[in-house]
């Protein structure tokens, strides 16, 4: 079992900008991609960005000149810096994780959501 855990929400002015972290948890993992994914109020989840084991960041487009996505492999961590945002960037921002168990199989994980708020 893996836990995410999110953090680094929080309500900002536009044009400002948030850093997000999520941290996964347990134990015989390797995990292959971490995600960012959001969902606004009344609308569908929609990827943020993706980053693989190597290293290789994969955005949407509409975010590609504004977010960043990282990865700390020794601290299992993630992170997504949100420059320049938007009010149309408010929603709840998910953690995913595609893991790997050592003792066999792969699954997706989720953490719980952290809310950002732009305010204009």
């Amino acid at each position: 079992q893996v836990r995410l855990v999110e953090s680094g929400g929080g309500l900002v002015q536009a044009g400002g900008s948030l850093r997000l972290s999520c941290a996964a948890s347990g134990s015989n993992f390797r995990i292959d991609v971490f995600g960012w994914y959001r969902q606004a109020p009344g609308k569908q989840r929609e990827l943020v960005a993706t980053i693989g084991s190597g290293n290789i960041a994969k955005y949407a487009y509409s975010m590609k000149d504004r977010f960043t996505i990282s990865r700390d492999a020794a601290k299992n961590t993630v992170y997504l810096q949100m420059n320049s945002l938007k009010p149309e960037d408010t929603a709840v921002y998910f953690c995913n994780a595609e893991v790997t168990m050592n003792t066999g199989g792969s699954f997706t994980y989720w953490g719980q959501g952290t809310q950002v708020t732009v305010s204009s």
